[in-house]
């Protein structure tokens, strides 16, 4: 369904209707897993998305505050290397926060949110419509780890696909590396990437940034069961389990999981589900990179790095990358 958001006349909304059976199918086949799992994709419900952006205002976590200031820094850089009138695309777009640091030097014929939420999605781009009036906005509601297409009617211009944060980070690395590839084939030759990727650093720091003494970390990895609760018919009781978030040196990720405090049975969609006391169900994973590992990691999906940037204590890299002829 195709509608133009209330209020603006500059940006229309494209849903792409993501299926509520696959989280259904998602949260069945990974609690009857032997290492209970579910994809991070599903935490952005419309509370999760808030509670998403309530995270990136935590002191602890350092990402947005370090990328932030890089956009500050470097936006006519950048704006130089991707040339006026670009298409610019942002899968997992959000609140559209940080695009609006870039938007006045890039100037782009126009910009393409893509979230799963679609309720949020329809919030932040028509407030993002009514900041920016001269901006046209396609906003396409998609799960863009499954398909990336672009809504019709966007103009011409060089497609440039930005992922600030670190989200490239929940992907595993085969996944990675094909979320890329898919990234290069949507652009096309001579189309761009500008991501952001954290980078390895010391075990302390980078689990106190998933740890943040307010608990917002911990209410957004618990409120994936409170969405199972209202969604699929749980009953999930939240006092008896636990946020846990640790550096796993070996693999290079920070993991999440949601640890059960007691020997217990939960009902979802019908189906009883057994945990142990200390159980617990992996619900994300963040790897961290360093520079020349995301490099090849690009190259290998068909990228040449063009530029990249970090801020003076190297906890964050923010990467400008082009498809090759």
């Amino acid at each position: 369904m195709n509608a133009t958001c209330p209020n603006t006349t500059n940006v229309s909304f494209h849903d792409y209707q993501p299926e509520l059976e696959s989280f259904r199918h998602a949260v069945l086949h990974g609690l009857a897993h032997e290492h209970k799992q579910i994809p991070p994709k599903f935490f952005y419900d419309e509370r999760g998305s808030q509670l998403f952006e309530a995270i990136l205002e935590q002191p602890e976590y350092y990402v947005p505050h370090v990328e932030k200031q890089l956009y500050r820094d470097y936006a006519p850089e950048i704006a130089t290397l991707i040339g006026a009138e670009s298409v610019l695309i942002e899968p997992g777009s959000g609140s559209c926060e940080k695009v609006q640091l870039l938007l006045d030097a890039l100037r782009p014929a126009a910009y393409v949110p893509m979230d799963i939420s679609g309720d949020f999605l329809r919030q932040s781009s028509a407030a993002l419509g009514e900041t920016f009036p001269w901006l046209h906005i396609h906003a396409a509601c998609l799960d863009f780890t499954r398909e990336l297409k672009l809504p019709q009617h966007v103009p011409q211009g060089r497609r440039v696909v930005f992922i600030p944060g670190s989200s490239l980070g929940n992907f595993d690395l085969p996944e990675a590396q094909h979320f890329l590839f898919h990234i290069a084939q949507l652009v096309g030759k001579g189309g761009g990437l500008l991501i952001g990727v954290d980078r390895k650093k010391d075990k302390a720091v980078l689990e106190t940034a998933y740890n943040d003494a307010a608990g917002v970390t911990a209410d957004f990895n618990l409120n994936l069961l409170v969405r199972i609760n209202n969604e699929l018919g749980g009953n999930f009781d939240l006092a008896q389990f636990a946020h846990y978030a640790c550096y796993n040196e070996a693999m290079g990720r920070i993991e999440m999981h949601l640890t059960s405090l007691t020997a217990q049975r939960v009902q979802v969609a019908g189906k009883t589900f057994s945990f142990r006391e200390g159980e617990r169900i992996h619900t994300e994973n963040s790897y961290k990179y360093h520079p020349a590992e995301f490099i090849a990691l690009a190259s290998a999906a068909g990228f040449t790095c063009e530029q990249h940037w970090t801020d003076p204590a190297n906890l964050f890299g923010l990467y400008y990358c082009t498809v090759r002829a």
